[in-house]
């Protein structure tokens, strides 16, 4: 009977250790996995990012209204845009009548609280003065001036630098806004441009995995038809050294 006792714990012992290992190599190797598939996903993230959405949009105040932090102030500032739109596109207004209307407004409404003040109170109310900082438009224009001469700058780079899939990508670029640019007016791709800035962001925090896969295989597929191109085609090009003459 002992030797029988001892044996069977012998076994059970055995049949335990084996199961534990098993389970750990097991637990080990889902780990890995999932290490693995982090790791990967965080250097197959769109154009190599290591930061999130929010820091690149800036971070402030902007970056919050594209990621619909704020629901309210996001859904007006899309229903305003909306509502420009609609009257410049689909009413035919002008902004010049735009304009006379909303001046023709305000005057009626400061003409009726002037005189229907004074009709209540012996001194008729001051109407507050509504005066715009030179800050603004000096802001405005520095802006515009500064993204126009980076553009600029960077087309300029683009052009001289030698590398010919830039060259490609931004001529490829150029021809597509052309394109949009012949099938409706500027409003029209303004609108676009600024509905996509306040949607676009928000659906790609959500399913930035998904995204971020989908484009790293659509990117692969481009880079192998860019290497058999370049294989068979460009790579025989001739390139010309330009050498700048010396000035004496």
């Amino acid at each position: 009977m002992p030797e029988k006792i001892t044996a069977e714990n012998i076994l059970d012992n055995l049949v335990e250790t084996i199961s534990d290992k098993v389970q750990k190599q097991k637990a080990v190797s889902f780990f890995e996995e999932e290490t693995s598939s982090s790791v990967t996903a965080r250097f197959n993230r769109l154009f190599g990012r290591q930061k999130p959405v929010h820091h690149l949009l800036g971070g402030g105040k902007s970056a919050d209204v594209l990621l619909w932090r704020n629901k309210k102030i996001s859904a007006s500032v899309l229903m305003g845009a909306t509502a420009i739109w609609v009257l410049f596109e689909w009413l035919n207004y002008h902004f010049l009548t735009i304009v006379c209307f909303a001046l023709v407004l305000g005057m009626l409404a400061q003409f009726f609280w002037v005189n229907i003040s004074g009709l209540f109170n012996r001194s008729a109310s001051k109407v507050p003065r509504f005066v715009l900082p030179p800050e603004v438009f000096a802001n405005i224009g520095t802006t515009v001036c500064a993204n126009v001469n980076e553009a600029l700058g960077l087309l300029q780079d683009i052009a001289c630098g030698g590398k010919l899939k830039q060259l490609l990508v931004a001529v490829a670029s150029l021809w597509v806004a052309a394109v949009i640019g012949s099938w409706c007016n500027l409003l029209t791709v303004l609108y676009i441009g600024f509905v996509a800035a306040h949607t676009l962001p928000v659906l790609y925090e959500k399913h930035e995995d998904k995204v971020d896969s989908f484009l790293n295989n659509v990117f692969q597929q481009l880079q192998n038809q860019y290497k058999k191109l370049d294989s068979g085609f460009l790579s025989k090009i001739p390139k010309g050294k330009f050498k700048g003459k010396k000035s004496e």
